[in-house]
């Protein structure tokens, strides 16, 4: 059993495999009773008694489909409903491969509906709860793909930057709130996703592709090091941190009464 003191609960989506047991696993040994989200409920059950026994935590296991509106709303219910509840981690989402002009539309929907409709809805369950009692956090698995959208050209990309950009708006609106919002971005990580896809992952360079327990405790060390943005394998934080801040350094010209000039000399040249 694990020394930890006992924490809140814990919600995992996508807790059945790959990234989101690894977090099961992890949570669990620090203290944290789960709640495990998956559709595969025998994956889950396995998962769910191997870490009530080793660490003696309380794990429940609840079957859904987050795609499934009917699923998704009992998620809901079940995050309003629980009063221990200190920690989300919206990891569950698909990946559809393929060009966007050539892209399935029923599947890319499901990838959206999952990706961002379901992530945003559990998010936005959790927050009064978290707000009311000043505590919690919520855990978003983003990716690294929307910061490089020239090589990543897809549609799962675009469903990515909206959970960073989401979270970090999040963040500014709940400063001072005791509640945090990391956004982890993982770069290839070793997950069924890719089999899933039809793009298997041992098809990829395997020196960029991070195992799935390195991802997560990298991220979680971001997490306690109170990052808002973790890149589990970026060496210097301070490249993240430049970024950021040329980014920033727009915006006080985003949005003005009048065009810039180069615009404008156009206009006078052509008149």
């Amino acid at each position: 059993m694990s020394g930890n003191k006992q924490k809140g609960v814990a919600l995992v989506t996508g807790a059945s495999m790959g990234i989101g047991a690894v977090y099961a696993d992890r949570l669990a040994r620090r203290g944290h009773d789960l709640v495990l989200v998956a559709r595969d409920g025998a994956r889950l059950g396995v998962l769910a008694e191997r870490l009530a026994a080793e660490t003696g935590r309380h794990v429940e296991v609840l079957v859904a489909d987050l795609a499934k509106p009917d699923d998704l709303l009992a998620v809901e219910a079940r995050i309003r409903s629980e009063p221990q509840l200190d920690l989300l981690v919206n990891n569950a989402g698909i990946l559809v491969a393929g060009t966007m002009a050539a892209a399935d539309i029923d599947a890319t929907q499901r990838m959206i509906d999952l990706n961002v409709s379901a992530l945003t809805r559990l998010t936005l369950a959790a927050l009064p709860g978290f707000v009311a009692r000043s505590e919690g956090a919520v855990i978003q698995i983003a990716s690294v793909v929307p910061l490089l959208p020239e090589r990543f050209a897809n549609i799962y990309a675009s469903t990515k930057a909206y959970v960073l950009h989401f979270s970090q708006a999040l963040n500014v609106e709940l400063a001072d709130t005791g509640v945090r919002v990391q956004a982890v971005l993982p770069g290839a990580t070793a997950t069924a996703i890719w089999e899933k896809a039809g793009q298997p992952v041992e098809t990829l360079p395997q020196e960029m592709v991070m195992s799935a327990d390195d991802m997560v405790d990298a991220a979680l060390a971001g997490f306690d090091q109170g990052e808002t943005v973790t890149i589990p394998s970026l060496p210097d934080a301070a490249d993240w941190d430049a970024f950021n801040a040329a980014r920033l350094k727009l915006a006080p010209n985003l949005s003005l009464k009048r065009p810039a000039e180069r615009y404008r000399a156009s206009r006078n040249a052509a008149a």
